[in-house]
């Protein structure tokens, strides 16, 4: 990459980090939107497996999603640019709302605020999941919508640990992946 597009890289995700509420599945909507749909560094599958090992990976998503796109578009100078970028700005954030807590505690405005934000954090969660829902139903891949519905049972009817399913799913990954390679050859 070149220092034009390392500088796009850092100023795209500095700037997703900074005005981004609700967590790390909103800022990596935002970052498919960005590099996949209006930059074209990345192809849509890449995007959906990306997305996959951040989620897949102890720590914050979003800081996660900084470097598995970072490393895929620069190697390891776009995972430190990327990941700045995805740090500095909630650093500063929290820097400056906690020196005002006292006052930010008890405003009923704040609260007020972050209370509509919330509705507006769980509109575009519900986004994200149709989103990449749309993409494993436009494969028609039935190992994957079964893969897709057997875990959303999983979680949300018997309340099995989403580590456990991540798990799962990541064996029933490798075991595709090594028979499609053994029949191949």
């Amino acid at each position: 990459m070149k220092k034009k597009q390392l500088w796009k890289l850092f100023i795209s995700t500095f700037y997703l980090s900074a005005f981004t509420f609700g967590g790390g599945y909103v800022i990596v909507t935002l970052m498919r939107k960005k590099f996949v749909d209006e930059y074209h560094w990345i192809e849509e599958d890449e995007m959906l497996d990306l997305v996959a090992i951040a989620q897949s990976s102890p720590g914050a998503i979003a800081v996660n999603g900084a470097i598995v796109i970072g490393y895929k578009l620069a190697g390891i100078i776009g995972v430190v640019i990327s990941v700045l970028a995805a740090i500095l700005p909630p650093f500063f954030i929290i820097t400056l709302v906690s020196s005002f807590y006292a006052f930010f505690k008890d405003n009923p405005l704040v609260a007020a605020m972050l209370e509509g934000m919330q509705a507006g954090v769980g509109a575009v969660i519900t986004a994200v999941v149709f989103e990449m829902g749309a993409g494993i139903l436009k494969e028609k891949n039935i190992l994957y919508l079964l893969i897709m519905l057997c875990s959303f049972v999983a979680t949300y009817v018997f309340n099995i640990n989403v580590v456990f399913v991540i798990l799962l799913c990541m064996l029933i990954g490798i075991i595709k992946t090594y028979l499609e390679k053994r029949f191949v050859q």
